[in-house]
């Protein structure tokens, strides 16, 4: 090949940083990734402890339906005068009246119903009891059909008036992923019914109260270095005190006896089994072959403002130090003993604890201290990850960046989910960052898509990623599942219903990367590459508007000016009054935005004056819109009313830029100036600077690159992504290598289109292929298809 446009030199005898732990997998229960996904428990509500506190709609009868049959007849009620146990406290009654073909409960299951496959064994158990005095009650369960066909059923007496647990394995002889679960009583009386379970006998790894097989093999499949859980959100959003039914994900409550652990609101607005618990995750970690990170509140609910007092914060320290002796400590000390009487005595080898979850506000930071200070005295090789909040930029990254230095924590999680373009421009973004600061740990981050597309622009960003290994040292895309049926967040890296599962163009992208991570940086040298695909100046100009957010507001006073020419356009005694509440919504009366006109300036002042009339939020300002998916936008409220912020939006698809902390009060009339200045924004508010950033737009590099050595194998691994829209010839040469026969093994990525996906229906379709090639002693020539992603491990032959 004799056109080749650049030569990639990799130096393999020049190693950087290690690339440690780099790549692993975040679990978080949201999008029913844990009841109803990765947890294999086929029965919805299985103890009748769903409420209106999970979700409006929730009872305790969720997923539950009364049969009667053969003109039986009863009454179905929830009790809770005599529980199982204190922490589950409802239970389901059968009355039954007159027995007929049986009278009992129904569960649907999730989604379209609990899948069954023909042959296969499902584990089966209730505890019920009868009535003091009464005689044995018959009691039937069933796997049926929607049409009341029967693939599978066993009998029971219940004949104690004590609870008890009564067991089964049933055989299903037909496939139907829209079953039925019966549960029905054969004679009058009473049965007390309660923790209704049904799990295929076949679970990962064959483990009692275990997980979906084939969700769980997508994920050893990716070989993670480790698994950060279980949030998220979850973690911090709840009551302060464990006991309550909206808790914050305190960890001693998901061990022991599934039937023993207290149901929860997931603050997704679900309910959570806690069945996938601390000791269920970390044999999971154990199976797979990735380290374990567990996520812990740190005394502090941003969603709420709950706040643990100073003095009352020693529980919440002591909880962490428990945690690392359930993980590590031998079988003598408490929570050693308690893991090897669960089964494991075994310490699980716990390296990492994160405190908090992307958090925002001092009272976090303040308590941070305490647990770091805590951990380290007890724990010392433990490495503590601290929390810089869920943006990119501005005034609470700062601050948590600040508290890591402060503290010394070791890594500091980062959280961010923008979009493919911000990923593209951004490549370089961790270039500069030391190496003597805490680490990176980018424990959420996604570019808004399942596209062929985003999985490229992840691809890019990655490289940059291991390129600066001496800054970063964790990475783990977020979120990971998600049912379909149940979908609370979007993008995922694995899709799922109750039957079926597949890993999007994403998935595939991080799998190349775990699978061929190496062990240490490479250096590698671009020569001859033609320059950068710069994009075409675009100032932001264009329609500027004012918008309500969620509330009743007034602007007044509004001017523009050219910053470069003095001219000012002033909008003497003009108001205007927009609502975007509720009511006005529901009612069509919303006025929700206004605009003031199109500016070809491209470096201009905007001045406005803003009172909130009413309404839980703020204001909007947008500049540079192009139309309704492409702008820049100020939002003076942000979440909850605690942020501002500064965004672009990038064909419907958002990243925001920066932020700082910020309440709008109602009444207060604020001063606010937004300066344009090129690509550069800076926001005032009250003559106080609150914002400056700069909107990048992508470069477009002629390749993106990063090289590594597997240290067990010697293999040199080469990771090379074409954005380009067409091919690109380019050389690989390997520095510092003896002279010696040698090929590559290749997989690569290429050939789809920008907006093409995997699905249900086409779940493989998006995968790299594989092949061989046999090298040069020095190197080799490749032709990097458009849009592509090529991964070579290099080895020597003989």
């Amino acid at each position: 090949m004799s056109n080749v446009q650049g030569t990639l030199t990799v130096h393999t005898g020049r190693q950087g940083a290690p690339l440690g732990d780099l790549f692993g997998i975040f679990f978080e229960d949201l999008n029913h990734a844990a009841d109803g996904g990765l947890y294999a428990e086929l029965i919805r509500n299985r103890s009748f402890e769903f409420d209106p506190i999970d979700h409006p709609s929730f009872h305790a009868l969720t997923a539950w339906d009364k049969v009667e049959r053969g003109q039986g007849t009863g009454e179905l009620a929830i009790e809770d005068k005599h529980p199982m146990n204190v922490r589950n406290g409802h239970y389901a009654v059968i009355d039954v009246e007159k027995a007929g073909d049986g009278v009992g409960l129904l569960n649907a299951g999730f989604n379209s119903g609990v899948p069954l496959r023909q042959g296969e064994s499902y584990r089966f158990f209730f505890y019920g009891r009868r009535d003091s005095g009464s005689s044995a009650l018959p009691v039937k369960v069933a796997l049926e059909g929607q049409d009341g066909s029967v693939y599978g059923e066993a009998s029971f007496s219940v004949d104690s008036d004590e609870w008890t647990k009564y067991e089964a394995v049933i055989e299903a002889d037909r496939t139907d992923f829209s079953s039925r679960l019966t549960l029905t009583v054969h004679s009058p009386g009473k049965l007390y019914v309660d923790m209704v379970s049904l799990f295929p006998l076949r679970t990962f790894r064959e483990r009692t109260n275990g997980l979906r097989e084939d969700i769980a093999v997508m994920l050893a499949d990716l070989k993670p270095k480790f698994m950060r859980f279980p949030g998220g959100c979850l973690v911090h959003d709840g009551s302060l005190n464990a006991e309550d039914r909206n808790s914050m994900y305190r960890w001693k409550n998901t061990i022991g006896p599934i039937e023993q652990r207290p149901a929860r609101r997931n603050n997704w607005r679900y309910n959570q089994t806690l069945g996938l618990g601390y000791y269920e995750y970390f044999l999971f970690c154990q199976d797979i072959g990735a380290k374990p990170i567990p996520i812990l509140p740190g005394g502090y609910d941003p969603h709420h403002k709950r706040i643990v007092p100073l003095d009352e914060l020693q529980p919440w320290i002591d909880d962490a130090l428990d945690l690392i002796e359930f993980a590590n400590g031998h079988t003598d000390t408490v929570w050693g003993a308690i893991r090897a009487e669960l089964g494991h005595p075994e310490p699980f080898g716990l390296e990492y604890i994160g405190i908090g979850n992307e958090e925002v506000g001092e009272p976090f930071f303040e308590r941070y201290a305490y647990f770091h200070k805590a951990i380290k005295a007890k724990h010392p090789d433990i490495q503590i990850i601290n929390s810089s909040g869920p943006f990119a930029a501005g005034g609470e990254y700062e601050r948590g960046w600040k508290s890591a230095r402060d503290n010394r924590s070791d890594l500091v999680d980062e959280h961010y989910y923008q979009s493919p373009e911000w990923f593209i421009a951004n490549c370089d973004r961790y270039d500069h960052f030391k190496a003597d600061d805490p680490k990176v740990f980018l424990g959420e981050y996604a570019s808004w898509g399942n596209t062929y597309y985003n999985a490229l622009a992840e691809a890019a960003f990655m490289t940059g990623l291991e390129k600066n290994a001496h800054a970063v040292g964790l990475a783990c895309y977020a979120p990971m599942l998600c049912n379909v049926d149940y979908v609370n967040w979007k993008p995922d890296l694995i899709w799922f219903n109750n039957h079926e599962v597949f890993g999007t163009a994403n998935y595939y992208v991080q799998q190349l990367f775990m699978h061929h991570q190496g062990d240490h940086l490479l250096a590698v040298e671009a020569s001859g590459f033609p320059a950068s695909k710069q994009p075409a100046p675009k100032p932001i100009n264009g329609l500027i508007e004012l918008a309500s957010d969620a509330s009743e507001v007034r602007y007044s006073d509004v001017s523009l000016t050219n910053d470069d020419t003095g001219e000012i356009i002033a909008y003497e005694g003009w108001t205007a009054e927009l609502t975007d509440t509720e009511s006005a919504r529901a009612g069509g009366t919303a006025n929700p935005a206004v605009a003031l006109g199109e500016t070809d300036w491209e470096n201009y002042t905007l001045r406005v004056k803003a009172v909130k009339l009413s309404g839980p939020r703020g204001f909007i300002i947008y500049v540079g819109k192009e139309d309704e998916r492409n702008y820049l936008f100020w939002e003076i409220s942000g979440w909850q009313n605690q942020d501002s912020t500064i965004s672009t939006r990038i064909n419907g698809r958002g990243s925001c830029l920066t932020q700082s902390l910020f309440t709008v009060e109602s009444g207060v009339q604020y001063e606010l100036a937004l300066e344009v200045k090129g690509r550069r924004l800076r926001a005032y508010i009250d003559g106080e600077l609150i914002h400056e950033t700069v909107d990048r737009l992508p470069v477009i590099e002629p390749l993106y690159y990063s090289a590594s050595v597997d240290n067990a194998s010697g293999d040199v691994i080469v990771k090379v992504v074409n954005l380009q829209e067409h091919d690109f010839p380019a050389a690989i040469e390997l520095a510092d290598q003896p002279a010696a026969s040698r090929h590559a093994d290749i997989w690569e990525l290429s050939g789809y289109g920008l907006e093409e996906e995997n699905s249900f229906e086409k779940p493989a379709y998006i995968r790299p292929e594989e092949r061989k090639l046999t090298i040069g002693e020095q190197g080799f020539q490749h032709v990097f298809p458009k849009h592509s992603l090529t991964v070579f491990r290099i080895k020597q032959t003989g």
